[in-house]
């Protein structure tokens, strides 16, 4: 994993970006688990960046639903469960097939060769195990978003763009759940390559059909997690 750079002299307005883009990866990757109390004086114990810049990015994240302020308690890393995981899933589906939908119907040349390209380097990259060091989930994540976010990107909708990667950011909190073992046993380069083939082949059907069952075989395998988990 990449090491963070502290450089004291920063001006405030790059520390905040630099405690933002630390604290969001820390609670995506699950390094700050989900509920677990955020407090500002040791989080600028452990970053150095000053408390002003901690708070500011704490307010920053709490807009985006990462974080939850409560009044005179501080701040908490959003919890997860059940109900709001299938809630989000429902709804990126919904913002998926939109988003597919008025790409295969925009994107031109440039669109297909980054597809094709995001696919191919995903191929090339390990699926996640945790008994390998976190890096390596790290990098097959990183690709799994290149190639989702290729897919939709030529949608024509800023705000349709912005709904997608809020709805992909939150799902990404579910995944050390996600990544502990369920994709090892289904085809998940098989299901990639069968979703590019249709959206290369502007077959909107095929592929919004292909995406669905994507995004439900994951919801699946997650929410089946998170039920063993909470029978222990």
């Amino acid at each position: 994993m990449q090491d963070f750079v502290i450089d004291g002299s920063s001006d405030p307005g790059s520390r905040t970006e630099r405690a933002y883009q630390r604290l969001r990866a820390e609670i995506l990757r699950g390094d700050l688990a989900p509920g677990e109390r955020l407090r500002a004086a040791d989080l600028e114990e452990r970053f150095g960046l000053g408390l002003t810049p901690i708070r500011e990015a704490l307010v920053r994240l709490d807009t985006e639903g990462l974080v939850l302020t409560e009044s005179n308690r501080g701040a908490r890393v959003r919890a997860t469960s059940v109900e709001e995981f299938t809630d989000l899933m429902k709804t990126r589906r919904a913002i998926e097939r939109l988003c597919l939908t008025e790409s295969i119907r925009l994107g031109d040349s440039k669109w297909e060769a980054e597809a094709i390209a995001s696919l191919h380097l995903l191929t090339r990259t390990a699926l996640p195990d945790f008994a390998n060091p976190r890096a390596m989930a790290s990098e097959w994540e990183s690709q799994h978003r290149r190639f989702h976010t290729a897919l939709v990107s030529a949608c024509g909708s800023e705000w349709l763009l912005r709904f997608w990667n809020q709805l992909v950011d939150h799902s990404e909190r579910y995944r050390k759940i996600r990544l502990h073992g369920p994709l090892n046993e289904r085809n998940v380069q098989g299901e990639h390559q069968a979703i590019l083939d249709a959206v290369l082949n502007r077959d909107v059907a095929t592929a919004i059909e292909l995406m669905d069952r994507h995004l439900s075989d994951t919801e699946s395998a997650v929410l089946s997690a998170m039920l063993e988990t909470s029978k222990r």
